[in-house]
């Protein structure tokens, strides 16, 4: 056999270039931020070559770390995958669904339910988690993520690029509409924003749609309703607590039922698709190759008029 890289240090380096953090590396992997710098080191010294620019706290991939990167994470999970294969034996096998906290409840749970109509005695774990997370370390099959960017190494589908329009329940249209689609008459406290958090920059606002519709208006959310959850953001207005600028593939079932209507027509799209991505040695298993057409097969035609900027 051909000689080999320091196992180690390729597992040091393949989660600092994950997470982007010597410090976030070393909590990860359950040692020091000096031991996670000197197996890079040891392992700059095997290559011959720079890995990471470091500057400061932060460091960034070199073009040698980012010509390494997809193959070494796509082995780490192949290794993965075969021990965990060894463990469970002859075990039954489960399916392993990591997705963002919002798609959970009104865009995954009601796929998985057409999923078990094809495999009814299938045992599903779904775990609601931010980006990024550790597929190979945590066992996942299928990670559901927005945007195409966090997982390099792995293979990947787009699913969907969602987009945004503006959705409340019928009572409450009819008492503070005045059949306008272009809102002008709401006040500013009867909009419910979205707050994504500051790890997102690319989501639509109030104001992008004003701004698609060709208007100026910018409702402050610290006049309106707020909300930390997209999802929330669609059961507040299902409630009638106001109207949300909300995302298509979570308001559809409501807005096909009559629970939420669409004053306008109007859409805005996000700034980036949603995507599925799965370890290589996993991606054609049978239950996971079927989870992904179903999610690609059942995500709502969108509409989007113009570009969420970035």
């Amino acid at each position: 056999m051909d000689r080999l890289p320091p196992l180690n240090a390729i597992k040091a380096f393949e989660v600092a270039a994950r997470t982007g953090s010597f410090t976030l590396a070393a909590s990860e992997l359950g040692v020091s931020s000096a031991a996670v710098s000197q197996q890079i080191r040891n392992l700059e010294s095997w290559f011959g070559k720079q890995l990471f620019v470091r500057t400061g706290n932060r460091i960034t991939l070199t073009d040698a770390g980012h010509a390494i990167y997809p193959q070494t994470a796509r082995a780490l999970g192949d290794i993965a995958a075969i021990g965990q294969r060894m463990l469970e034996g002859g075990l039954r096998t489960r399916l392993v669904v990591s997705v963002p906290f919002s798609l959970a409840e009104l865009w995954l749970a009601p796929r998985l339910a057409l999923l078990l109509d094809s495999f009814p005695h299938m045992a599903i774990d779904v775990r609601a988690e931010d980006d990024p997370i550790d597929l190979m370390r945590w066992n996942v099959d299928l990670r559901i993520s927005y945007g195409d960017y966090h997982y390099p190494g792995l293979r990947m589908v787009r699913l969907v690029h969602d987009e945004v329009l503006p959705v409340c329940s019928p009572d409450f249209w009819r008492l503070h509409g005045n059949g306008d689609p272009a809102l002008a008459g709401l006040h500013e406290s009867q909009f419910i924003h979205t707050n994504w958090g500051p790890n997102y920059a690319s989501h639509p606002t109030w104001t992008d749609w004003f701004a698609a519709s060709g208007g100026s208006r910018a409702p402050d959310p610290s006049h309106g309703r707020r909300v930390g959850l997209s999802s929330l953001a669609i059961a507040s207005a299902r409630l009638g607590l106001g109207i949300a600028l909300g995302q298509r593939v979570m308001a559809q079932a409501d807005l096909d039922a009559g629970r939420l209507i669409a004053p306008s027509s109007l859409s805005v799209r996000l700034g980036h698709p949603y995507c599925a991505f799965m370890p290589a040695a996993k991606a054609d298993r049978a239950d996971v190759a079927a989870l992904v057409d179903l999610l690609t097969k059942t995500a709502p035609a969108t509409r989007g008029r113009v570009g969420a900027p970035h």
